[in-house]
Parts: structure tokens; sequence; C-alpha cells
């Protein structure tokens, strides 16, 4: 009995002495890591930007399956948060600020640890880019414990992060480089009513554009009663590579024309019918210029003449705020043409006889060829503006 008591006695002690070094311990904490990742800064930026990726990244999240996640509505850019919960303790974080491309500053707590957290993308060599993660707070009582446990707080989170950057590296790996490009041919483009947003973008920055304007259009057509026939899409008025910029509209399609007051950011309008070169693109809208290339070979090989009134349309399929990986991203591109020429009909010699004398055949009277003017959306047509602007509401 005397042993047991020794040995409980010892045992009190060694936790009243691992209790008062843990408590004398500053709860402090600063780890940071970094990685070259081997794939396009804006391609990772973007995966960073949303929480709905860090279920399959964050090493602790893909480690624990007893995590559930829980993602509202806004999961990316400034006021982007997710939160989980898990038999380990619940969490949350939140997006503060971001610059686009360059950095994100989140706030994270964890069961009583916080910590304010910074990401930054750098460009390297061979389009590779250098992701630098860094996480400044306090630690909890209980964090304290563990981290003493396990060598410290930098062993312990800096773990986490070197297995969350490589697990990026390999899923980005993955999803870039998953894609298809496929030319489909001649069609026809529909006509269609939309309401839209235009302005002039940096052609990087348009798919961003896209996913603050659409919800915008939705919650635009929910308000009025509008009914959507389609997809959203984006028409390419300019797309100049050389300056990097493009005037662009951001359309949702609607069920029946209308007109909106003058004062409004967002306008109506009507797609009109077209003939186009329709290619589909399956996976990162970093590949958009690949089936751009494809398309203008396959347009030059097959003769086929060009609208060179406006540039192209996009229909998102399958967009960002459809889908969370890359490579399930699906965008139909339609580059104008003009139709071909429907020759018209030829009038046939009448060999008629008057009064028993043959008369001498007439000559054929044939008419030129008439070239259908080619159909463009009807927001590229400036006279359309002022019937946009009345309103109906």
């Amino acid at each position: 009995m005397k042993i047991l008591k020794y040995l409980f006695l010892l045992l009190l002690l060694s936790l009243v002495a691992l209790t008062v070094f843990v408590a004398t311990q500053k709860g402090i904490f600063s780890v940071e890591r970094s990685k070259v990742i081997n794939s396009p800064k804006a391609a990772v930026y973007n995966y960073v930007n949303d929480f709905r990726n860090y279920e399959d990244f964050e090493s602790w999240a893909v480690e624990d399956p007893t995590l559930q996640f829980t993602f509202p509505n806004k999961t990316s850019g400034n006021g982007g948060s997710f939160y989980w919960s898990g038999e380990e303790g619940t969490g949350n974080a939140v997006t503060l600020k971001t610059k686009d491309g360059e950095s994100i500053e989140q706030k994270m707590k964890y069961d009583g640890t916080e910590a304010d957290v910074t990401w930054t993308f750098k460009d390297t060599l061979a389009g590779k880019t250098k992701v630098t993660w860094k996480a400044k707070g306090t630690m909890s009582f209980l964090f304290k414990v563990y981290a003493a446990l396990n060598g410290g707080s930098d062993k312990v989170i800096g773990t986490i992060y070197e297995k969350s950057l490589a697990n990026i590296d390999k899923n980005l790996d993955y999803e870039t480089k998953t894609y298809a490009v496929q030319v489909n041919g001649v069609v026809k483009k529909t006509e269609t009513p939309y309401i839209k947003q235009t302005f002039t973008s940096e052609i990087p920055k348009i798919n961003k554009n896209a996913r603050i304007v659409i919800p915008k259009l939705i919650h635009f057509s929910e308000t009025n009663g509008l009914s959507t026939s389609g997809k959203p899409f984006i028409i390419y008025h300019t797309y100049d590579t050389a300056k990097g910029l493009a005037k662009i509209s951001i359309c949702l399609p609607i069920n029946k024309e209308i007109s909106i007051s003058s004062g409004s950011d967002i306008l109506s309008g009507k797609l009109n019918a077209f003939d186009a070169v329709k290619t589909t693109l399956k996976g990162d809208y970093s590949h958009t210029n690949e089936a751009i290339a494809k398309t203008t070979a396959y347009i030059n090989n097959e003769k086929i003449i060009p609208e060179l009134s406006w540039s192209h349309l996009e229909v998102l399929e399958a967009s960002r705020l459809d889908v969370k990986s890359p490579s399930k991203l699906i965008t139909d591109i339609y580059f104008p043409i003009k139709p071909k020429v429907v020759p018209a009909a030829v009038t046939t010699p009448d060999y008629s006889t008057e009064t028993g004398t043959e008369t001498a055949p007439a000559k054929p009277a044939v008419q030129k060829p008439v070239t259908q003017k080619p159909a463009a959306p009807a927001a590229a047509t400036p006279a359309a503006k002022p019937e946009e602007e009345q309103s109906e509401f």
C-alpha cells in the first residue's frame, strides 16, 4: 500500500510540476513555413482563397474523419468564412483582407487558441509559386500542454503547415493539369433576353469579377420576379491581349424581355441569334488561351469567315460558384462567324412559241448572291441602350 501511495504522490507531483511549467510558459506563438508550389500564382491564390478547399488540403482536416464542415454562402474573398466541429473541438476562420493574387489575411479560432494568419504568393521561375504561410497568436492552456508534450508550438503547428502545403501542391498539380479542349464545329446560338452589367476589366480578373457580379444578377432577378432561362454568360465586346484588357458584359439569361429604369447599374438586353464556332473547355480557366488558339486554327483551316464586330461569348456551364474543383469547371465558348452566302434562285429560260414562230431563248437572269447580315449581341449595339433604360417595375 505504501508503494501505491508513493507512486500516487509522485504522479501528483509530476502533474503539479507540469502544470506549473506549462502555466509559466509564454502563450504567444509565431510559426512560418514556405513551399514552392508547381502551379501558376493565380491558380494557387484562387485555391487558397476559397475556404471550401480547406477540407481537401488542411492536414488536420484530411486526417480527422470526425470533422464536420459548415460553409456559408460566402467562402472566398473579404468576409469569406467557414466553421468546423469534431471530437477534439470546434473552430472557425474568416478572411479579413485580400490583395488579389498577392496576399490573404485571416483570423482563426480553435477552442481558445486564436491566430492571425497571413498567406503570401510570389512568382518563381517556370511558372511556379512560392507560398509563405504564417500564423501568430495565443494558445489556450490545453494547447500549451499539448505543445509542451510534443516538442513546442513551432513543431506542432509547423508540421501541420508542411503537410498542408504538400497537399496543396499535389491537389493543384492534378486539378490544373486535368483538362480537355474540344472544338465542336459550327452551331447556331439561339437568341435570349438577359440582364447584365457592362464594364472594362483586366483579363486575368474577369472570372473573379464574374463571381462577384453573377450573385448580384441572381438577387436582382429573384427580387423582381424574373425566371432565369439558362446558365450565366459573358459577352466579350473587345479582347485586347496586348493591353490585357477586355470590355465585357456579364449576363444572366431571363425568360422575357424587360426594360429597366435609368440609373440602375444593371441593364437589360437581348442576344440575337448568330452563327458561331463552339468550343468546350473542361478544366481550369488558365487553359482558355489554348481553347482560343485551337478555335482560331479550326476557323482558318475550314476557311470560315469570322465576324469581327465583337470578340466571343463564354457560357459558364459549371463555374466556381457551382464547383470547387478547377478540373470540374465547364465553359462553352462561342466565336461569332459570318453566315454562309445563300444564292438566290436562278430564272429558268422560257422556250415558248408565238403565232407559229419560235422565239429566241431569253437570257437567264441571275441575281447576285445575297449575304445575310450577321447577328450580333444586342449589348454591342449602342442604339439599344435607351430602350434598356426604360423600366417596367
